[in-house]
């Protein structure tokens, strides 16, 4: 079931993170970060050198923080040299070879610490395990190369933003990149090959919401030290004024798709009437169905391409993603959904002929619950945007209950990080294979192409088109089969009229059967 929450004018929101970031390295350490202050209660304070490092530690460390007044994290206090740098300047600072974390270790893996810098004020405190044991990651700017910066002294307590994560992904080649912590509480991984895209979020509080959103910080993370070939786990201490979180996150390299296994609990120091799981967001500047306001020789410019559902009673649904003229929510009620992503299935360089981005070589996330996630919501969040670097679309699992004050809520996903189309569908299914739109036979009609592609369009005499909408008319309907490439084509017309928006909806039946993924799109002036 699909119902909209309501849309209205909005601003473009800028989102904190606009592309992949590549920096810093440090090394191990001989500096210990700095003491907590005088006065810390215990229970909230982190671990330092040499404490050991359990299961239940960081859910104890959340639990203590939420039932204690929130303290922000200082911001100001970047020094002048690296807060001016632009974009290009802060993601130019790179490690000298060989000192990255565990550089030199038969790990499979090293860990880049990120400067605080340019649009990065967060301070996150780094960590990593070994043997049960805390180590901090040191600051060293030896370790650095910054070309036409000199480095300032750093507290090593306060120098990091985040890490980079390079990984093997295959055994005899060489390390490349594959996560990314940095910023608010998102993070990213990529498939071998790929470039960093989409973003997740740890946790999302009151996205779009009359009242304002709130964004959970990182405030520390805990990298273990993996086996050799086996996945590496990174745990997260998140933040904000509503509340405190704790997430084990299993994160293993993959050459078609990079898995995230999640254990996350959530410690409400306020009442949560509107939290976000499983949250994600990308780009989407524009594609085939809103072509007609850009002046742009590629052929599309997006990081993703839709939002795939598998809800709870076993619909598959594709919803193509656009950019609106204004902000637009909408809702996919659901109980027990089995997965949800925002997918990038255009794969080919043909698809976007852009040889700057290569949006072709973004991921797809597609995620699974690992527990009952209960009655709720897929909420998906359009924002205007006149920049491909604004990551404008964002989805997440909205749960229908709250979370009371003093509550604790956890929950288990598994994340897949795909070059392909991780979204799973029965074999007899027809996917979506591209949507179209462009001017209609008179005034403001729309005219609509949707190609669905699937094994079992080679025999089309029985298949039947299901369309409807919400407002407006259907003027026209047609079809086209290719069985010779597994494809039909529906062709129709939205007639509006003095209709501002319709809710567009179709998929192909054998019967009694559903023969596709059922197509939604939301049409607006």
């Amino acid at each position: 079931m699909t119902t909209a929450d309501g849309f209205a004018a909005a601003p473009t929101r800028r989102a904190l993170l606009a592309g992949a970031v590549g920096i810093a390295a440090g090394s191990l350490p001989a500096i210990a970060h700095a003491a907590e202050p005088a006065g810390a209660n215990p229970a909230t304070t982190l671990p330092g050198a040499g404490a050991p490092f359990e299961a239940g530690t960081l859910a104890d460390i959340a639990r203590a923080r939420a039932s204690a007044p929130y303290a922000a994290p200082k911001t100001d206090d970047v020094p002048a040299v690296l807060k001016a740098l632009s974009r290009d300047a802060y993601e130019a600072i790179h490690p000298v070879p060989g000192r990255a974390v565990w550089a030199g270790r038969d790990f499979g893996y090293e860990v880049e610490p990120l400067l605080r810098g340019s649009i990065f004020d967060t301070p996150v405190s780094l960590f990593v395990v070994e043997n049960g044991l805390v180590q901090p990651i040191a600051y060293d700017r030896d370790s650095l190369i910054a070309a036409n910066i000199a480095l300032p002294e750093l507290n090593a307590d306060t120098a990091f933003s985040g890490f980079r994560l390079r990984a093997r992904f295959r055994d005899g080649t060489e390390l490349s990149n594959f996560a990314l912590f940095q910023g608010a509480s998102f993070f990213r991984l990529v498939a071998e090959g790929q470039d960093f895209g989409i973003n997740a979020r740890a946790l999302a509080l009151r996205p779009a919401d009359s009242r304002g959103e709130e964004f959970p910080l990182f405030r520390a993370l805990f990298i273990e030290a993996p086996a050799p070939g086996q996945p590496i786990v990174v745990h997260a201490l998140v933040e904000s004024e509503s509340a405190a979180a704790a997430f084990k996150l299993t994160l293993t390299p993959g050459r078609e798709a990079s898995v995230a296994g999640i254990d996350g609990t959530v410690f409400a120091r306020a009442e949560l009437d509107h939290i976000g799981l499983g949250g994600m967001q990308g780009s989407y500047l524009f594609g085939p169905l809103d072509r007609q306001k850009v002046d742009d020789l590629r052929a599309a410019a997006f990081s993703v391409e839709g939002l795939a559902i598998r809800n709870g009673y076993g619909e598959p649904i594709w919803r193509p993603v656009h950019n609106p003229e204004a902000l637009q929510v909408s809702a996919f009620l659901d109980r027990g959904p089995k997965g949800f992503g925002l997918m990038q299935r255009a794969r080919s360089y043909d698809d976007f002929e852009d040889d700057r981005r290569h949006w072709e070589r973004r991921p797809s996330l597609w995620i699974e619950p690992q527990d009952d996630w209960s009655e709720g919501a897929v909420t998906l969040l359009e924002i205007p945007s006149d920049s491909e670097l604004n990551e404008n679309v964002f989805a997440y699992w909205r749960p229908k209950a709250k979370l009371a004050k003093g509550g604790e809520m956890r929950f288990l996903c598994r994340q897949h990080w795909s070059r392909g189309w991780p979204d799973p569908l029965p074999p007899e299914l027809a996917r979506v294979k591209d949507s179209r739109c462009g001017h209609g036979s008179a005034g403001n009609r729309r005219l609509f192409a949707v190609d669905f592609e699937g094994d079992g369009l080679t025999r089309l005499e029985d298949i039947e088109v299901a369309l409807s909408a919400s407002a407006g008319t259907i003027t026209r309907q047609d079809r086209f089969p290719y069985p010779e490439r597994r494809t039909l084509r529906v062709l129709f017309e939205l007639d509006p009229g003095s209709e501002r928006a319709s809710e567009l909806r179709l998929g192909l039946r054998r019967g009694q059967e559903r023969a596709s993924e059922t197509w939604l799109f939301r049409w607006t002036p």
